[in-house]
């Protein structure tokens, strides 16, 4: 992508075949501090306050409690949804996850990174996974970083909000 990115971000999807698998990287911007946008991500009882999500939670807490390495995430809307375990906690600026069930990936990470950003957050959310079903990547390719994007550009209003 070239030129400025628009101030909730755009997608980018990266090369099949690349180390990893297929990878996609998103970003989004807010105007609130680390500090106000970190417990919204990293926290996932309160992703139901900003995303679509109708159901967010735990299911196994993690260390530290509740919500860091080895939490299993539980993510729903209208019962359909995920299961994430939590394989890096570094508050308040790296957090990342993999997939346990609820989509047709394998070897699925994802890590958030935040970072102050003119007197903000940068939001920068990546991803590598494998397509479970031949396929299906191409579909994956365009769909996850789509989905992505909208939680990294929806956290980012809502931070704003929670500042103005």
């Amino acid at each position: 992508m070239t030129g400025s990115t628009p101030r909730h971000g755009a997608p980018s999807s990266g090369e099949p075949g690349a180390p990893g698998g297929r990878t996609y990287k998103v970003t989004a911007e807010s105007v609130a501090p680390v500090a106000v946008v970190w417990p919204l991500l990293a926290e996932a009882r309160r992703w139901r306050e900003w995303s679509f999500l109708t159901s967010t939670g735990l299911e196994r807490d993690g260390a530290p409690e509740p919500d860091g390495v080895g939490a299993v995430r539980r993510f729903a809307r209208f019962g359909i949804g995920s299961r994430e375990e939590v394989v890096a906690w570094d508050p308040p600026t790296h957090l990342a996850y993999r997939i346990l069930t609820g989509f047709p990936v394998r070897n699925y990470r994802s890590d958030v990174t935040l970072e102050p950003h003119a007197g903000g957050t940068r939001i920068e959310w990546t991803g590598s996974f494998d397509p479970k079903w031949p396929g299906t990547g191409r579909l994956l390719g365009a769909f996850l970083p789509v989905m992505m994007q909208r939680f990294a550009s929806s956290v980012a209003r809502y931070a704003d909000e929670q500042v103005s």
